[in-house]
């Protein structure tokens, strides 16, 4: 049985609508992967902000001129003057040999 032209022709479509449908399904999923991409990359800077926001809220909260104020309303601490400081040094150590 030999096969005729029509024949052909029609499996020579049905092979190109296979890859046409391949092709659009392929885009499609690029295109979702694109948004998705998209959308984890602005999350990311939302919440590079907020941690830029809070780094900042705790180098204040851990500056000198909010802690001292509590130390010395809550725990009765206050600065010593700078006659009261004493500066205490170690005793120089020979350097390791490398042992």
């Amino acid at each position: 049985m030999k096969v005729r032209g029509r024949v052909w022709l029609g499996l020579w479509l049905l092979l190109f609508l296979a890859v046409a449908i391949a092709i659009v399904a392929r885009q499609r999923a690029a295109l979702a992967t694109a948004a998705e991409l998209n959308r984890l990359r602005e999350r990311r800077l939302t919440l590079e902000a907020k941690q830029a926001e809070f780094e900042g809220r705790i180098r204040e909260a851990s500056s000198r001129k909010v802690l001292v104020p509590k130390a010395e309303a809550r725990l009765g601490l206050r600065l010593p003057s700078d006659s009261r400081n004493t500066n205490l040094t170690l005793p120089a150590t020979p350097a390791d040999s490398g042992s």
